[in-house]
C-alpha cells in the first residue's frame, strides 16, 4: 500500500542528480544483462537527451525525489523507483497519474527484465510484440494497455 506523505510533481533541473540516482539504483536490480557500455551511454543520454525532452513526472517523498516516470506522448520513456521504495504502490500511482493525463499507455520492456515485465502487466499492459532493440542487443517487448 502506499504512503499517504508523497507527491507527484512536475521534473524540474535540479531533480536531475536524484533522477539520475534513482534510476542507477533500479537499473542496475532490473538490467543485470546490459553492457556497462550501453548503461553508461544510456546514463549520460538521461541528463543531455532524455530528461529535458521528454515530459518527466517526480515522486517525491520526505523532500526527496525516489523515482519517476518520464512520457513520450502516450508512451513510457521510463519508469524507475529506487528499490527500496519498490512494492509500495508508488510505481503503480505513477502509471495511474499518467493514464490520467495521456489515457491508455504504451512501452518497450526488456524481455529479460522480469521485475518490469511483471509490473505493467499487474497494470493491465497486455503483450504486443517484440524485436530487437538495436543499441542493446537486447530483445525488447512491446506493451499496451487496452485501446493505447
Amino acid at each position: 500500500m502506499t504512503d499517504k506523505a508523497f507527491l507527484i510533481r512536475p521534473y524540474q533541473a535540479g531533480d536531475t542528480d536524484a533522477v539520475i540516482a534513482a534510476w542507477q539504483k533500479a537499473n542496475a536490480l532490473a538490467h543485470p544483462f546490459l553492457s556497462q557500455a550501453f548503461v553508461e551511454k544510456v546514463r549520460q543520454d538521461l541528463r543531455g537527451i532524455y530528461l529535458p525532452n521528454a515530459e518527466t513526472w517526480v515522486l517525491e517523498e520526505a523532500s526527496a525525489v525516489t523515482g519517476f516516470i518520464a512520457l513520450l506522448g502516450n508512451e513510457i520513456g521510463g519508469l524507475f523507483l529506487d528499490p527500496s521504495r519498490h512494492g509500495r504502490g508508488y510505481g503503480k500511482a505513477l502509471v495511474d497519474h499518467a493514464v490520467a493525463l495521456k489515457g491508455p499507455l504504451k512501452v518497450e520492456v526488456f524481455r529479460d527484465n522480469a521485475i518490469g515485465r511483471r509490473f505493467y502487466e499487474r497494470c493491465g499492459f497486455e503483450f504486443a510484440g517484440d524485436e530487437v532493440h538495436e543499441p542493446s542487443g537486447q530483445v525488447s517487448w512491446k506493451m499496451a494497455m487496452p485501446g493505447a
